[in-house]
């Protein structure tokens, strides 16, 4: 979905006449740089490796929000345990019985309700299994984006039109804008005010 509608161009400094192509062009642009397919709530799903010792993971695209009538952003989550090291547990029998019933390899469900997650940073704390066997990898389903666009997303859009439009080689006699062209001169057009205005919303680790 376009990040700007047509009542919106005067308000953002767009000239009333401008044709839905250049939002849609900037808006795929938009998204490429932010290497996610929509800034809207939609869901994910990632598979994390979980550092030894610790019990968090950071998603990648933030921030989290529910999807609908849900009331958390966490859908679904699977813990994949790891065999731990020696020292890990305290006795041997403890470890032969949380071998015996966490399956180390499987992948087994968590209840997302009992996560602890911080929407801004997606940073998401595991729970500990009853015999404190520690995950290795987690598969997390979870929805993310802007339940509303803000200014700071409508301004960027409109301002990389602005800067599409002063660029002779993409003005003037074009009939339709091709999103090809605008990624083509992608170098020029998301300039250091567009980028800090979507630099909360580029997706973490990814590309």
């Amino acid at each position: 979905m376009a990040y700007l509608l047509p009542a919106d161009y005067g308000n953002y400094g767009l000239p009333s006449g401008t044709t839905p192509d250049w939002i849609t062009a900037a808006t795929a642009l938009i998204n490429s740089y932010c290497r996610r397919p929509d800034l809207n709530v939609i869901q994910y799903e990632e598979r994390l490796r979980v550092v030894s010792g610790a019990q968090t993971v950071r998603l990648s695209y933030l921030p989290l929000a529910p999807l609908g009538v849900a009331v958390s952003p966490l859908v679904a989550m699977q813990g994949k345990y790891g065999r731990p090291r020696r020292g890990e547990l305290p006795e041997v029998m403890m470890l032969e019985v949380a071998l015996a019933f966490s399956l180390p390899g499987e992948w087994t469900a968590i209840d997302p309700t009992t996560v602890d997650f911080d929407s801004d940073t997606g940073e998401l704390t595991l729970p500990w299994n009853v015999l404190g066997l520690p995950y290795n990898e987690v598969m997390v389903t979870y929805t993310a984006g802007l339940s509303e666009i803000g200014d700071d997303v409508k301004f960027a859009c409109a301002q990389i039109v602005r800067n599409a439009q002063a660029q002779p080689a993409l003005n003037a006699s074009m009939t339709k804008m091709d999103t090809m062209q605008m990624k083509y001169f992608s170098s020029s057009l998301l300039d250091e005010t567009v980028m800090a205005m979507l630099r909360p919303y580029v997706a973490n680790r990814l590309g």
